[in-house]
Formats: C-alpha cells, structure tokens, sequence
C-alpha cells in the first residue's frame, strides 16, 4: 500500500468530493443509474449492447409473462440495479423449470419470487420500484476460455473528462458464482492501456497472477478489439456527459465488443489491479485545461493517445 501511496493513490472521500460530486451531474447520473434508458442512448448513436428482449413493468405481469417466447438462454436483470444484485444468467428453460448458468434450478415459484422482488426494488439504488428486462446472454470470447469460471469476464474502462485513464479485466470465479463482479469474488486485473494486455491481478485485495479456479496465468491476455474498445469508451461520454464514469464491456465470441453498462460511481479497486494510483492520470487529463469536455470525441481520442506517448498509462509489467 505505501507503494500505492507513493504514486498518487486516490482515496474515496477524495474521489467523493472532487471527481465525482464535481464532474457527474445528478441528471445525467440518472441517465446511466437506468439500463435500458442507458442502452437506448447508446443505440441512438449505433454503440453495440445487448439486445433486451422484453420488459416487466408491474407485478400483475409476472403470471401471464410469456417465457416461451425468450431464447433458451438469457439474462434476467433489474433497471436500476447495483453491484450486479438480481442478476440471474439462465442457461437453459422449460416447463416451469428454469437452469442457471451454475446447474442450479429454480421453480416456478422461485423465478415468479426473484422477478417480485426486483420490482419491489430490492436490488435497486435506493429501494425505489423498479423494472425487470430479460437480455441477449453474451457467449465468452475464445481468449478468455482458459480464465473464467462458467461466465464471461468484463472490462472496466474508467473515463475522465471523455479521456479514458485507466482499464482493468474483471474475471468470473466459482466463488462469484460465474459473474464478473468484485464484490462477489472475481478477480481485477489491471490492464496496459497501450497494448490492451491484462498485467497483474488482485483478488479480495489480495495480489495474484493465478485464477484461483482455472490456475490459469491471468496475466499477458491481449484483449481483442482493444482499440474499438477505448474509442466506443471516449464516445460515451458525449451520451452521458458524466465526467468520472466506468464504462463497462464485454466481448463477445459472435457480435464483439459491446457496453454493459455505464457506472458513474466507479470503484477505487482499479487502482490495486494496476498497482499504481489514479491521481497522477487525472492531473494529467486536467492539465489541458477547462474545454476538455467541448472537444470532438476524436480530439479526446488525440489527447489520450498523447498521453501514452508521454508514458502517462503506461505501467510496467
């Protein structure tokens, strides 16, 4: 930690009180906080998601809700869900049996339960009722194959002022249950954001080059469509206008890379994955000064490729 400390770390009271209050406006936090409002932006200007095959907006709903008409795997998801609660990856369904991705099965009477309970707001930001959607489930990309655990790992890319600053590859574990969530156990692994190459890893705050399951490397993974990743990542801000936002993909092994979902309150275990703090890549992007945020996505795109010049992302392996 003193090494962190040493190259800037950012703490989050600090990043409270001067990135996220200051940059991230609460109307345009809104925006992100709902996912289909989200994704229903970001189709506006042709940036690639999950495809959402229907809505559940009330209780009254849930009996008549025709699952037939779902593929045979998909993901059930709240709007306005957080920290990946409520999310069911459903492998396969018939006859009022539903499989998750684990083998686990769950009645009639357990999915009508779970559907109940995201829109009575049990997983949403701030309890408030919220809206059920059933999504396209994403197949992992073939690289990945060897560092995952019965899910498909994500990526983080954490933007600031529309500059992308730092990156970090979240892999799923038994532990996470197949979800590429920290908190639920899958492993961070920080990212070479000139390369697009996983480096080191960290797990439950703990250093690691080993997926715990697999005992597989984590490190040295190149990333595909790494430079379609962080153009699509520069973009967004231009749809969200959140200044410290973690915009998060995955890539899939048929349709490529696509956005899950856009955080605007974006974790600090970023920093632990890529052993360095944030704060000197912050500074830098505002060392250009106030009109950051007026500029194309293309000339934001310039300056984040000036930065790696200047060895400002780059970290050693």
């Amino acid at each position: 930690m003193k090494k962190l400390n040493s190259t800037g770390l950012l703490g989050l009271n600090r990043r409270n009180a001067s990135y996220s209050s200051v940059w991230n406006d609460s109307q345009h936090l809104a925006r992100a906080d709902d996912k289909l409002k989200a994704k229903a932006m970001l189709q506006e200007i042709e940036i690639p998601v999950p495809e959402t095959y229907s809505v559940i907006e009330h209780q009254f709903e849930i009996r008549s809700f025709q699952d037939a008409k779902l593929p045979q795997s998909f993901v059930v998801k709240p709007a306005r869900g957080r920290e990946g609660r409520g999310i069911l990856v459903i492998e396969s369904h018939t006859d009022g049996v539903w499989r998750k991705k684990n083998s686990q099965l769950l009645s009639r009477l357990e999915w009508e339960l779970h559907l109940a309970n995201i829109l009575a707001g049990l997983y949403s930001l701030g309890g408030r009722s919220d809206r059920v959607f059933f999504e396209y489930c994403t197949e992992c990309h073939d690289v990945f194959s060897e560092v995952t655990y019965q899910g498909t790992p994500d990526i983080r890319i954490l933007v600031y002022r529309g500059v992308p600053v730092a990156g970090m590859l979240r892999l799923p574990t038994k532990e996470s249950d197949g979800r590429a969530n920290l908190h639920q156990g899958a492993i961070g692994v920080g990212i070479d954001m000139a390369e697009g190459v996983s480096l080191h890893g960290v797990h439950h705050s703990r250093y690691t080059d080993i997926h715990p399951d697999t005992r597989k490397p984590v490190k040295g993974i190149r990333i595909p469509f790494w430079k379609n990743i962080v153009e699509i990542a520069v973009k967004t801000y231009s749809v969200f206008q959140l200044g410290y936002a973690g915009v998060d993909f995955v890539v899939d092994k048929l349709r490529g890379p696509m956005i899950l979902e856009v955080n605007g309150r974006p974790g600090l275990a970023i920093q632990l994955a890529n052993r360095i703090g944030l704060l000197d890549r912050l500074n830098a992007v505002d060392a250009y000064g106030k009109s950051i945020e007026e500029k194309t996505w293309q000339e934001r795109l310039h300056i984040f490729n000036e930065l790696l010049i200047d060895s400002v992302h780059r970290i050693p392996r």
